[in-house]
């Protein structure tokens, strides 16, 4: 990569604390590496304008803003590059003002957008995909995890597809001794999962398994309340971050992930530094991190069937796999995808 020690990229998402998401996580950590590589980075996100909570997710804000303000903010960045992370009130202004002063930018995939708002209102997801194929197709790349998300999306009409893989802090997400009665006093084996506790991550699938041992939820979210009504013999620890969540993982017997929605699974990459082997659907995310890595973790139909298959996996082959992963090569992913789609 050559020098670029005066570039300065502009990154506009409507994802940023205080929610605590992949999304967020994804870009903290590569705008982290970006720094490291002399790239100047100013973000433009809701906690920089008047904000309302999202009808039926309060814990994600929606920006107040006017395009004049968005646009004000972006022209005093003076950015080389332009990156548009959501496809949220700031992202479409974003979008505005790049295609009105003919300014090249990328966009990225994060979440399955028209999926998660059909799972909460009466539109069409083939609506949806059409605002989804504008906003992406207006942009000189999209950034997508998989080579499977990527072929799912350019079967909706979506072009310019650039990958973007993830990474992991293999340092703070690593193997630990595993305490006799983890949780307060849990019996093994741990089925653990770490997501928001909302619908679209499928999480009933895993609390209503007849599974051995003991099932532990991390994470906060508009469905918790419900669910630990309904499933009253599930642990749930709320929100965990940084020691405690690595702790957490490295408690886990297996890692259990529910979502047939997500693009790439950071949770998953997590357990697997942890030395935790992965149960999950076989769907875009699970099966490219884990599709011909016998031990890491199973993938399965039937999630208690995949659930069973790790709990006899390897915990040094599901390490080895992570050690793979890393942020510095995802950010150079990133900047370069950039650069291509900059000088175009």
């Amino acid at each position: 990569m050559d020098a670029h020690t005066t570039k300065r990229l502009t990154l506009i998402s409507d994802a940023w604390h205080p929610q605590v998401n992949g999304v967020v996580r994804s870009i903290e950590n590569t705008n982290r590496e970006l720094e490291k590589m002399g790239v100047a980075v100013t973000m433009i996100t809701p906690d920089l304008f008047r904000s309302m909570p999202m009808p039926t997710y309060p814990e994600i804000r929606l920006a107040l803003a006017a395009y004049g303000q968005v646009a004000r903010k972006i022209t005093e960045s003076a950015p080389d590059y332009v990156h548009i992370a959501t496809e949220g009130p700031l992202g479409f202004k974003a979008r505005r003002y790049c295609l009105k002063h003919g300014i090249r930018f990328t966009t990225s995939y994060h979440t399955r957008f028209p999926e998660y708002v059909a799972a909460r209102l009466p539109i069409s997801k083939d609506m949806l995909y059409g605002i989804v194929r504008r906003f992406h197709n207006s942009g000189n790349g999209c950034m997508v995890a998989t080579d499977s998300l990527a072929h799912e999306l350019e079967e909706r009409g979506i072009h310019n597809l650039m990958r973007w893989s993830r990474g992991i802090d293999n340092a703070l997400f690593h193997p630990r001794a595993k305490s006799e009665a983890p949780f307060g006093g849990l019996k093994r084996p741990i089925f653990l999962t770490v997501a928001r506790v909302a619908v679209e991550k499928n999480l009933p699938a895993l609390l209503e398994l007849d599974l051995p041992g003991s099932i532990v939820v991390v994470g906060d979210g508009p469905a918790r309340k419900a669910l630990e009504e309904k499933f009253p013999n599930v642990h749930f620890t709320g929100v965990l971050q940084g020691e405690a969540l690595a702790e957490a993982y490295a408690e886990a017997d297996v890692f259990v992930f529910t979502s047939k929605t997500d693009t790439f699974g950071n949770t998953i990459i997590e357990a697997l530094s942890s030395g935790v082997p992965v149960a999950a659907y076989p769907v875009t995310g699970p099966s490219d991190i884990l599709e011909g890595h016998e031990g890491a973790g199973a993938l399965d139909e039937d999630l208690k069937t995949a659930c069973m298959k790790a709990l006899a996996g390897s915990p040094e082959k599901a390490r080895e796999l992570a050690l793979t992963y890393t942020w510095e090569a995802a950010a150079g992913q990133f900047y370069d995808n950039m650069r291509t789609a900059h000088d175009g």
